[in-house]
């Protein structure tokens, strides 16, 4: 796989926080070779791989910054939601060309009064015939305006608010192509169009869009929000900056500077190993809700620690715009880095989640 990588033309320019990048044709050729849905049944297009084999190739991914996000949500959680909870309709249709990396999705989860927490979103599903009407706004959801899917969590009880905050809630894939769904764009304070604003107005979706069962959704989408915070790239988004000031030092002999590398080196390593861990665990079917918060968390403040500790190793300004590839991507992950503890759940969230699964609350 490095040999592709190597030769591949997208990447002649290895980015921090590569894997949300969108590069529809680089999923492509990544699902030509089996690199997408790898560990899911050959009937759906996979290869049925080790979630360790995986592990591996998503490592090689984030540590050469390849731009990935065309088919990252779609590996990472929804088509492991749609196996696990999803219909013999919904598999056969989608799971193949998520495998293919021909089909992208997004989520929809935050909302503009509820950010990280899940159980006050508002975003309804009123059943009708047939189906179902949806309203409502989605917030942050990223690639909005590429991905073909939505993974919709939202409310569908009947009771309105009598229901209890983790009750009345179900999932929904939504063809983002739906009459009724309209897709703002949200910039950031580069320019950058990744994030986008969706509203539902009456938008209606077919009783297949369901998934699992109605009113289960809390369940479902705890299980998902484990897959989505256990992954490599929960502490290697910045892993290529900081492998680009290695090289910047090779030969030095200034202990302050070899004690800081040697630090951040000794907390990827053991936040690596806790990868491989949740990868046995995953292998064998179990819960890690737990141990992917305290991954999470642990990995997001190294990967806010890395751009400062790199400043203060080499001498190079940040610049998002230079041609010397270690000012650009310490520009890169100067910008990034405070969002790095924000997406995927706030850290509040997660040492609540971390507290409660101790026994501490």
């Amino acid at each position: 796989m490095r040999e592709f990588l190597k030769n591949d033309p997208a990447m002649q320019r290895p980015r921090v926080n590569g894997w949300a990048v969108w590069d529809r044709e680089f999923s492509k050729r990544l699902g030509a070779r089996g690199w997408v849905g790898m560990n899911w049944p050959k009937m759906y297009g996979g290869g049925e791989r080790t979630a360790f084999e995986r592990l591996v190739v998503v490592e090689e991914l984030l540590a050469a910054g390849a731009p990935a996000s065309a088919h990252w949500i779609a590996d990472r959680q929804a088509g492991p939601m749609l196996l696990r909870f999803g219909s013999e309709a919904q598999r056969a249709e989608l799971l193949p060309k998520m495998a293919a990396g021909e089909c992208g999705f997004c989520l929809g989860m935050s909302e503009p009064d509820s950010g990280s927490d899940l159980a006050s979103v508002s975003t309804r599903a009123t059943p009708v015939d047939g189906g179902w009407l949806l309203n409502g706004t989605k917030l942050w959801t990223s690639h909005a305006h590429r991905a073909e899917y939505m993974m919709l969590f939202c409310r569908s009880g009947h009771s309105g608010e009598t229901e209890g905050r983790h009750s009345g809630v179900s999932q929904f894939v939504v063809d983002m192509r739906t009459p009724g769904l309209e897709i703002r764009p949200v910039y950031d304070q580069v320019g950058s169009h990744d994030f986008n604003e969706v509203t539902f107005t009456d938008a209606f979706v077919p009783e297949t869009a369901l998934v699992g069962e109605e009113g289960a959704g809390w369940r479902q989408v705890m299980s998902e929000l484990a897959l989505e915070r256990s992954g490599a790239e929960r502490f290697m988004s910045s892993f290529v900056l900081m492998r680009e000031a290695v090289r910047a030092l090779e030969g030095s002999t200034d202990p302050g500077a070899l004690r800081l590398v040697g630090r951040l080196t000794s907390h990827l390593w053991t936040l690596r190993n806790m990868s491989l861990s949740i990868a046995g665990l995953l292998q064998a079917g179990a819960s890690v809700d737990l141990e992917a918060a305290l991954l999470k968390d642990l990995g997001a403040v190294l990967e806010q620690e890395i751009p400062e500790v790199v400043r203060l190793l080499v001498d190079s300004a940040p610049m998002r715009a230079s041609e010397d590839a270690l000012a650009r991507l310490l520009g890169e992950a100067v910008l990034l880095a405070p969002t790095f503890s924000l997406r995927g759940g706030t850290r509040e969230v997660l040492r609540n989640i971390i507290s409660r699964g101790l026994g501490l609350r």
